[in-house]
């Protein structure tokens, strides 16, 4: 078989880990013949290929992001698209996709599928948001990564007796917010999922400060207070009509600060979450999903996603998986000592 794989939308660790799996499985057990495209959906639509054989995936186990590249580009969002990818299939011989992606890119494959691509989607988000799987590869690391940043700031906030709002990424889910918030004993956790009160967050921050110490926000980037006009987003919009955010830990700070009459600084992670060396969970799940999308493709499987259910790998319809978002159940989380705000 001719096997064609992408990698779309934002850069993850634990990318690398699937091509490899992929071309390992693919070439070694198979004979398959595995074609990389370049940046997403864009290198199906213009045909723009590498080839991917043992020696191309040798030592990207460790390596952050993807040799691919990636984009948001959307077939869909152009009047020929979907021809354009069809005959680039046609044209280079493609049998079978692999996309590796979250719920854009995985959307265009459920489209695709229906068109009569043969496409076996793996699951791909920082966020943890893409539903049909218990976790997507990339969490763990940027969960780590941004558990790291808070322990760093509780000395440095006690030290200088302010608050710090830590910022992370979460558009519509705060499930990095809610575990690094966990982890890292904050005071305040903040998601999308839940509208929050400003006078309960200071609140909550001035008695942090009574008790002798600092606290700590953890913001995910999409929460916003209700019946504020606290929002912060840049009007920008990508290809899947996203509009680009940013701000929130920046704007909250300042309000916390006006009303407790203590420093505050804002602290954006941002795009550290997704960069660097995948945790060893995620490079074992990205293997997994790897060489679970090849058999699948063998097995004659299409518009299925492979997803993580427990400790098993199985086989999901696609329309399934990008149906809904994997939101944060905020109740279930009452126990916990975390204040949502």
């Amino acid at each position: 078989m001719r096997i064609g794989i992408l990698t779309g939308g934002g850069d993850c660790p634990g990318l690398n880990a699937v091509i490899r799996a992929v071309v390992r499985k693919a070439t070694a057990e198979h004979g398959d013949e595995v074609v990389g495209f370049r940046d997403g959906w864009r290198g199906v639509l213009d045909g723009d290929t590498v080839p991917l054989d043992v020696a191309a995936v040798r030592g990207l186990l460790p390596r952050g992001g993807t040799v691919l590249g990636t984009s948001r580009t959307n077939p869909y969002a152009l009047d020929d698209g979907e021809q354009r990818v069809l005959a680039t299939c046609e044209r280079l011989g493609i049998d079978a996709l692999v996309p590796v992606g979250g719920e854009d890119t995985l959307g265009v494959a459920n489209r695709l599928a229906a068109a009569g691509v043969q496409c076996v989607g793996v699951p791909k988000t920082i966020d943890n948001d893409l539903d049909a799987t218990d976790y997507t590869f990339g969490f763990d690391t940027a969960v780590g990564v941004a558990t790291e940043a808070i322990d760093r700031l509780h000395t440095t906030g006690d030290s200088h007796h302010r608050t710090l709002v830590v910022e992370v990424m979460g558009r519509h889910a705060g499930w990095i917010a809610l575990h690094a918030g966990m982890a890292g004993g904050a005071t305040v956790v903040l998601v999308p999922e839940r509208p929050f009160d400003i006078d309960a967050v200071v609140a909550h921050c001035q008695h942090r400060f009574d008790s002798g110490f600092s606290p700590i926000v953890v913001v995910s980037e999409g929460a916003r207070p209700a019946g504020d006009p606290l929002t912060t987003t840049s009007g920008q919009r990508d290809a899947f009509g996203h509009e680009r955010l940013g701000g929130i830990g920046e704007a909250l700070a300042r309000v916390i600060e006006e009303r407790t009459g203590r420093e505050s600084r804002a602290v954006v992670l941002g795009h550290v979450q997704r960069g660097g060396t995948p945790t060893p969970f995620d490079r074992v799940l990205a293997t997994r999903f790897g060489l679970a999308a090849v058999d699948a493709v063998h097995a004659g499987a299409s518009g299925v996603m492979v997803a993580l259910r427990g400790t098993d790998i199985v086989q999901v319809p696609l329309a399934v998986a990008v149906a809904h978002l994997k939101l944060v159940p905020v109740e279930r989380y009452a126990e916990v000592e975390v204040f949502f705000g």
